[in-house]
């Protein structure tokens, strides 16, 4: 990179030679009316909240994980129907397409519908175009309602929905992870399903609600990006049965 510089009135210029800008290449509105963008530098892209990094192109490998743990149980059945919660950039639901056998089902509920235009106008190449899958059912609707009508219909539910728990773009995603919307999640499962749940940290409350409704879980601390030290993603697995989750994490589990 070069960098010039000159003086004009008094004031020092710079002129980052050959740095390529960020562009905000679209936008959308979310249910609260909060503007939700799509920037792109380069090759990397990232969707922010009012100027608030929801998250990037540059650091998925949570989104990755949250995939490999909530199909940790059910990679070799034959055909298994799987529901994941929040679109985003696709990390997940390649990942899921990828462990998962040919007669697999992955259904994919995404609230906003531009977030899905995304994927295939800007975001297809970076996980080799996903929503082209046949296993793909893609529903554009609240995930919520989808799981409240559901019964018995899915072997694992991925949710990566807002920032977790604590809600962030939507205060109506509260309900997914309230008692009742934890209760639904289990109906909507099958007896030996689990349910997981992204956040971008650790929520103790949560772990309370958990608890109040006899639920068996484990989490995990997972890193932003491969190979990165910084722990500060967490994932949690949810089910009725212990012999549902993924091989015990470390010390920190409950039930």
């Amino acid at each position: 990179m070069r960098i010039k510089y000159g003086l004009t009135a008094g004031r020092r210029v710079w002129d980052f030679t050959g740095v390529k800008p960020t562009l905000q290449i679209a936008t959308a509105k979310t249910p609260d009316g909060e503007v939700l963008a799509l920037y792109q530098h380069d090759a990397d892209f990232s969707i922010k909240v009012n100027r608030q990094e929801l998250m990037t192109s540059r650091a998925h490998e949570s989104e990755l994980e949250l995939a490999r743990l909530g199909c940790a149980r059910i990679v070799s059945r034959q055909n298994p129907t799987v529901l994941i919660g929040g679109l985003g950039m696709g990390y997940t639901l390649r990942q899921a397409l990828d462990l998962l056998q040919p007669e697999a089902t992955v259904v994919v509920s995404e609230l906003i519908p531009e977030v899905v235009a995304w994927n295939r106008e800007f975001l297809g190449e970076l996980n080799s175009h996903p929503l082209r899958d046949p296993r793909v059912v893609l529903k554009v609707g609240d995930v919520t309602n989808l799981i409240q009508q559901s019964e018995h219909a899915f072997d694992a539910i991925l949710l990566d929905v807002d920032n977790g728990p604590e809600a962030l773009t939507s205060e109506g995603n509260d309900r997914l992870y309230s008692p009742a919307g934890l209760q639904a999640c289990m109906r909507a499962l099958h007896a030996k399903g689990c349910l997981a749940i992204w956040s971008g940290a650790i929520d103790n409350a949560f772990e309370h609600r958990l608890r109040q409704v006899n639920l068996f879980y484990r989490r995990f601390h997972v890193a932003p990006y491969k190979g990165g030290k910084a722990r500060s993603r967490c994932i949690w697995v949810i089910a009725r049965d212990p012999l549902s989750l993924p091989p015990e994490p470390g010390p920190r589990a409950g039930g």
